[in-house]
């Protein structure tokens, strides 16, 4: 049953008027409570009744005294913190209606291992001044692309900081602030139900097209965001990268993408890098548009706005991420290690996917908990054909000081059945984390033929 709290979201959506999955401009004054009541990005301002979720007064916009240069890893500003309680298999009942139903699985599934420690909730989200002016912008212009497939006239800021449908909310997580231009070095491990993993290492190179200052939106080409990607590690996998263009608006151009074969020496075009097509590198334990939590067309889904709601999220995962952690220390069998984890209670918006009739996906439904401070996808429930909840994946959240802005510090992709999960973005035994100080090299260097010469 639907809390009445999330039925009241719902019920205000509509009596705003907002029914159609096109016209998705707000009003002036609509707009304007993105400088009164809400955050900036379209948040609530306020804290909650019980007191449990703050007022957001700004989040953390610049680094604490031990963050000394770029690169380096992010010490914790809250090092004194200790849970204030942890959920269990045990007390679960006491805590559900804070859980997700992948949460409550996880715990029945790992009872003697698998917990929740439950932080002092610190609302760290914030962003540039001008992806905040931006995103009032956004408000104001922004719509959807025929079918819900792509955002139209929008630039550098969220573009539906007041949502009326689930795929608005799901175009913000896909389109969120995570800097301009960014470097780094990554490992990602498919985790066996008896521990043993393998180590594959990445050099990943990421321009967010979509927030480049000075451009206009007539000179984004369609793209919201160019990646490339070379593996260094192991050795029977090394010279191998992948580069995409990630489109904007999916209906006019879906995604371009290609793959470099060091073996063969050549570039070939991927038409399959999308939806439910395998991650050899995860072992199959993740699909390709659940890289970043989500990404790519959600035009295979029917998308359903369900409301807000209070739930334990990971927030502030800056131990998780931290150098003095190693591998072996925080990958146990089944999941994560709770030990260097954090969770903490926030507002999240909640929006489902259903599978139409007719289209294929190993995921009949999913359901989102997007963080409203940041639009950050936290938590995603898959079921299967079947209706069985079958994967959870976690994204393991932090403030980047240096932008500011929430990302992730890695994701976790868990499955229930086989009792394995895979672990994307883990950076802890790297002399450096992401590097967001270089100057992207513009969108030639993003070019299959570029991938051709630097793969030689």
């Amino acid at each position: 049953m639907k809390s009445k709290k999330l039925l009241f979201v719902s019920s205000l959506c509509l009596a705003l008027g907002f029914t159609s999955a096109v016209q998705a401009q707000v009003s002036k004054k609509q707009a304007d409570q993105l400088r009164t009541t809400l955050t900036p990005l379209g948040g609530e301002r306020a804290g909650n009744k019980d007191g449990s979720i703050p007022e957001w007064r700004g989040g953390i916009q610049f680094p604490p005294p031990s963050y000394k240069q770029a690169g380096q890893h992010h010490p914790d500003p809250f090092p004194s913190d200790t849970p204030l309680f942890t959920v269990t298999a045990k007390n679960i009942n006491q805590y559900a209606k804070h859980l997700s139903e992948g949460q409550k699985a996880m715990l029945k599934t790992y009872p003697n291992t698998f917990n929740i420690p439950v932080y002092k909730t610190r609302r760290t989200a914030a962003a540039p001044q001008w992806v905040y002016d931006n995103t009032y912008n956004n408000a104001r212009t922004a719509k959807l692309a025929q079918g819900g497939n792509g955002v139209i006239d929008a630039i550098g800021g969220t573009p539906f900081p007041i949502p009326a449908s689930g795929v608005e909310v799901l175009w913000n997580h896909n389109t969120r602030w995570r800097g301009e231009y960014a470097e780094r070095r990554a490992s990602e491990v498919a985790v066996q139900r008896d521990g043993s993993y393998t180590l594959i290492t990445t050099q990943s190179e990421i321009d967010f097209h979509y927030y480049k200052r000075g451009l206009k939106k007539n000179q984004l080409d369609n793209v919201l965001a160019y990646f490339l990607s070379f593996t260094k590690a192991p050795a029977r996998l090394a010279g191998g990268a992948v580069l995409a263009h990630e489109t904007l608006n999916q209906v006019a151009e879906p995604r371009r993408a290609w793959g470099y074969n060091a073996g063969q020496r050549r570039v070939r075009k991927a038409p399959n890098l999308a939806y439910d097509t395998p991650v050899a590198a995860a072992d199959a334990l993740r699909t390709i548009d659940e890289t970043d939590m989500f990404n790519g067309s959600p035009d295979r889904y029917d998308w359903t706005l369900i409301g807000k709601q209070e739930i334990f999220i990971p927030y502030n995962n800056y131990r998780a991420g931290s150098p003095s952690v190693t591998y072996k220390q925080l990958l146990m069998p089944g999941h994560l290690n709770p030990k260097y984890l954090r969770y903490e209670k926030h507002r999240v918006w909640v929006i489902e996917a259903n599978l139409k009739a007719g289209k294929r996906h190993i995921y009949h439904k999913r359901r989102f908990y997007i963080d409203e401070d940041s639009w950050n996808a936290a938590i995603i429930d898959q079921y299967d054909e079947r209706g069985q909840l079958w994967r959870v994946s976690m994204a393991y959240l932090k403030n980047f000081y240096e932008l500011p802005g929430i990302w992730t510090t890695m994701d976790a992709y868990h499955d229930l059945q086989a009792r394995r999960y895979h672990v994307q973005g883990m950076d802890n035994e790297e002399r450096t984390t992401i590097d967001y100080t270089k100057k992207s090299p513009g969108a030639r260097y993003f070019s299959p033929q570029e991938l051709r010469r630097r793969g030689r």
